[in-house]
């Protein structure tokens, strides 16, 4: 049950329907105290209506809210306080988290609806980068998130597989290139091509023209541009495909912009078709002053296509293929004006899903401060960061319980685990400082943190060596109260998470649950042999499967034991 919507309804029909519970539910706040109630009514915005101050207001609504769930009901300035009654949330709460298992907190407005997330993308070629994991993680979660609330998600990974930087990839391999040390050690090889092209470019303008040679070649379907640039892409795949299995993010579609080469004329011929393309310094554009945005650029002056070229293509292929009703593009906010253009000029087409798609930014994830920057060299590679996370992991570990079974499988799990838990605690568009330290951290705000919580829930449940049952009574106390509380808020934080496309906030609230059980933990003896034993259990059980699922959906694996 939502006790802010019961709360909600009972005010709405306590003032005669003068406020809907929509209304009322708006207003409600949670108090900062405990001692102000566990959910408030202010009353400034009935003044007006009532012809009354807030304070009398207050209290003549408190003594209609009479309510067997109830507690406790009190005026205090414009504030209604309403106190929960502890015995009976409690029972309700518990019972349906260990009757319902992973589904509480299941949502179903998304139900029959499909959503495609476009995130992740990285450029075949190039390392995969800490630079990259942003995307990755908060698109999964996000996904995760999606089908939590009913949704069918559509996980898609559009490749940089194409554009001029492949043009220039080519001229460097031709100009500098060994290939037994491409097939050796691909990614790294390739990598060093490409920012000695960009070195070399700064005093040689002839590179330049010949990358952009090169990529018109290989737009034409020349044999050789195209042989070359496939086994690039290749390579990269396999290189990538380790890395998400060591992530444990997966896609439906890796359909990248390539795919989308044969699909851009009928883009072209609709723009035409629609007298929406203009000539510009020799290029086509779409015009956009009705938004004050500059021109949607669809192809250069020699003929050669654009990224918003392929993204438009490819938005009308996936409504085509997936009819969803909600596109998500997780990249990053610098590329804010880009999906505002590809968006406006869909919309220009006549396509009324144009208004569902959504540019979902984040922040950048830095090194010392700076961006980083594959161009310059200044990168930190992915695999790399996850290796040394797990190996301090294990280090950690070994320390801490020298005997644990599976040394090696917990080590990877807290490892990546806390490389992505680093990233989604942050709100998603603030920038991240890069620090394997911060991460790893096992007190504190960190995923090992609330992955050692759950091993702790785990671990007592083994050494009660008894069955959890359904009779639940006796949870009062002021610790196990702080755990009911966030254990009845989980499905309205996934639809917050939701609704506002924030990870982060499963992050917060899983912290918050774990810290309000390591205080429970510490107050309270859990495995004394009395009346209460399978209550308290219970709430152990309960918040064991919460903080599990809340790990789940942020795409973070639960070891039962550290």
């Amino acid at each position: 049950m939502n006790y802010k919507v019961y709360f909600a309804k009972r005010i709405a029909d306590s003032l005669d329907e003068q406020l809907t519970e929509q209304q009322a539910y708006e207003l409600i706040e949670t108090p900062k105290y405990a001692s102000h109630g566990d959910l408030a009514f202010p009353c400034f915005t009935l003044a007006k209506a009532f012809r009354k101050s807030p304070a009398l207001i207050a209290e003549e609504l408190a003594v209609k809210m009479n309510d067997p769930l109830f507690e406790k009901v009190e005026a205090k300035g414009a504030y209604v306080n309403v106190f929960l009654d502890k015995a009976a949330v409690s029972k309700q709460v518990v019972e349906a988290i260990l009757q319902q298992g992973s589904h509480y907190g299941d949502l179903s407005f998304g139900k029959e609806q499909t959503i495609v997330l476009d995130f992740s993308s990285p450029n075949i070629a190039k390392p995969f980068s800490m630079g990259h994991l942003r995307s990755t993680v908060i698109g999964s979660a996000i996904a995760n998130i999606a089908e939590k609330c009913g949704y069918k998600a559509v996980r898609i990974n559009h490749l940089g597989d194409w554009g001029t930087q492949f043009g220039k990839l080519i001229a460097a391999y031709k100009r500098w290139g060994d290939e037994s040390k491409i097939k050796e050690n691909p990614i790294k090889e390739l990598f060093s091509l490409y920012v000695k092209f960009h070195e070399e470019a700064e005093t040689d303008k002839q590179l330049e023209s010949e990358g952009r040679a090169w990529f018109k070649k290989l737009e034409d379907g020349n044999e050789e541009a195209h042989r070359i640039w496939k086994w690039f892409r290749d390579e990269s795949l396999k290189d990538f495909s380790r890395i998400y299995e060591l992530l444990g993010v997966s896609f439906d579609s890796y359909n990248g912009e390539a795919f989308y080469n044969d699909k851009m004329e009928h883009i072209v011929h609709l723009l035409e078709e629609q007298n929406l393309l203009s000539e510009s310094d020799g290029a086509m554009v779409v015009r956009l002053d009705e938004k004050e945005l500059p021109p949607c650029l669809i192809k250069k002056s020699d003929g050669a296509t654009l990224y918003a070229t392929r993204d438009l293509a490819a938005a009308v292929y996936r409504y085509e293929t997936y009819q969803f009703a909600k596109a998500l593009y997780v990249v990053g906010r610098e590329q804010s004006l880009h999906f505002q253009q590809v968006f406006s000029v869909l919309e220009k087409l006549g396509f009324d899903w144009a208004k569902t798609m959504v540019h979902v930014p984040f922040g950048l994830m830095l090194k010392d401060g700076k961006k980083m920057s594959t161009r310059k060299g200044r990168v930190i590679l992915l695999e790399d960061a996850l290796k040394e996370a797990i190996a301090l992991a294990k280090q950690n570990i070994a320390a801490k319980n020298p005997g644990l079974e599976n040394k090696e499988e917990v080590a990877r799990q807290v490892g990546v685990g806390a490389v992505i838990f680093y990233d989604l605690k942050h709100e998603r568009t603030s920038n991240i400082e890069f620090s394997l330290e911060d991460m790893l951290k096992f007190e504190g705000e960190t995923g090992p943190y609330v992955q050692y919580t759950y091993a702790r829930s785990c671990s007592i449940l083994r050494n009660a060596q008894t069955a959890v049952t359904n009779t639940i009574h006796g949870l009062t106390t002021e610790e196990s109260w702080k755990i009911v509380k966030l254990l009845a808020s989980f499905p309205s934080v996934i639809e917050k998470a939701y609704e506002h496309l924030d990870p982060s906030l499963i992050a917060k609230y899983v912290i918050d649950l774990a810290q309000a059980f390591n205080s429970y933990y510490a107050h309270t003896k859990i495995l004394v042999k009395d009346e209460e034993l399978n209550s308290r259990l219970a709430l152990v059980q309960a918040a064991a499967i919460v903080l599990k699922e809340g790990l789940r959906l942020l795409g973070i694996e639960t070891p039962e034991q550290m």
